[in-house]
């Protein structure tokens, strides 16, 4: 076994997760995943937790779906107990398609995701870490052979994260204290309140109120969004390749949209519920262990020279204890980005805090 994978094994259950003796752990692991569930469930073993593995496929999830009438039935029993009873899930990405599940109807995979909103949230009451094994399919979406590929994987996620975690604070340190953001590039002006919110120093730690393993941002929930995005940055979203997406917003809700490809998926994401139309995160990328896109979400929206948007819900954590049910309501979490490397910056309050890429605490900064 490459030793990376004990390492990043290692990193998940102690650093992201820290699972302790008696942690009751659910593990999901997807179908090329299994290397890396072989070298995390001996590390839960060793730390005398609980157990219970569950197999994620795209390919099942897609039979199940287009099988179904479409009346699925609310939160089954069985699924709820399952995460209500956990204290830790462990989510493993592997897919043998990234596009798996492109043709399931719009309709249908809403009404699945409405009739399982109580199972969200009980996951996601747990100390939850998602993390993915470089494979194959990673690789050729990509466009990488699957040993570089391996290598710009383990480079984003085995990080020093503490020292990380140590410079991304500047960041949260001016969100927590600042108003408002704006954002500015060729085809994006737009202002967000962040007012009254709490950022996350994502250092890919619960303890960090982070939960994706490699992370490496510093996010917020914005409301009272003005002004128009442009979303550079390709991306797979439901399967489906989506690109040069514009958006206009007026009164926190989106007003217009337009993609160069696949538009539809967009209008069919803003038609998903009310609170699909507004933004539910701010998130500013800072992990420099992430040098190149590769139509994933889970290390693009985290490369240092982005910025990410995500269309619906907003996470509980960036709201002040007991404010926590004014986050924006969606069955949907979306996430789009920009590309900020060029002729660009973020402005809090009025003050550049990056631009070009460069934030004011980094070598290079231009004011």
């Amino acid at each position: 076994m490459d030793p990376r994978v004990e390492e990043h094994a290692e990193v998940l259950v102690d650093w992201s997760a820290r699972i302790e003796d008696g942690d009751n752990v659910v593990l999901s692991v997807g179908p090329d995943a299994h290397e890396l569930a072989v070298a995390v469930a001996e590390k839960v073993g060793e730390r005398g937790a609980n157990l219970h593995t569950t197999y994620a496929s795209g390919e099942v999830g897609r039979a199940y779906s287009l099988a179904h009438d479409g009346d699925f039935d609310e939160d089954p029993a069985h699924e709820l107990a399952l995460y209500e009873n956990a204290d830790v899930v462990l989510s493993i990405g592997g897919g043998r398609n990234t596009s798996e599940g492109s043709d399931v109807p719009p309709e249908t995979r809403t009404a699945r995701g409405k009739a399982r909103e109580q199972i969200r949230e009980a996951r996601m009451d747990t100390d939850w870490v998602s993390t993915v094994h470089p494979t194959r399919s990673l690789a050729q979406q990509a466009n990488m052979s699957y040993a570089e590929y391996q290598d710009f994987a383990y480079d984003a996620i085995l990080r020093d994260w503490e020292t990380l975690a140590d410079e991304m604070a500047n960041m949260k340190d001016v969100l927590d204290a600042g108003s408002e953001v704006r954002i500015v590039k060729e085809g994006t002006d737009l202002t967000m309140n962040i007012e009254n919110r709490v950022a996350v120093n994502s250092a890919a730690s619960v303890a960090y109120d982070s939960h994706n393993l490699p992370s490496g941002e510093v996010f917020t929930a914005p409301e009272a969004t003005e002004g128009e995005v442009f979303f550079d940055v390709p991306m797979t979203i439901r399967g489906e390749r989506v690109q040069d997406v514009h958006l206009t917003f007026e009164d926190g809700e989106v007003v217009e949209y337009s993609a160069a490809q696949n538009e539809e998926v967009v209008g069919d994401i803003l038609d998903t519920d009310a609170g699909a139309k507004r933004l539910g995160e701010l998130g500013i990328g800072m992990n420099r262990g992430i040098d190149q896109f590769t139509d994933s979400i889970l290390f693009d929206e985290k490369m240092g020279d982005t910025v990410h948007l995500a269309l619906g819900r907003a996470y509980g954590s960036n709201f002040p204890e007991g404010h926590e049910d004014e986050a924006n309501d969606s069955t949907v979490h979306v996430d789009m980005i920009t590309d900020m490397s060029e002729d660009s910056r973020i402005e809090v309050d009025g003050e550049v805090v990056q631009r070009n890429g460069t934030f004011r605490w980094e070598d290079g900064f231009e004011e």
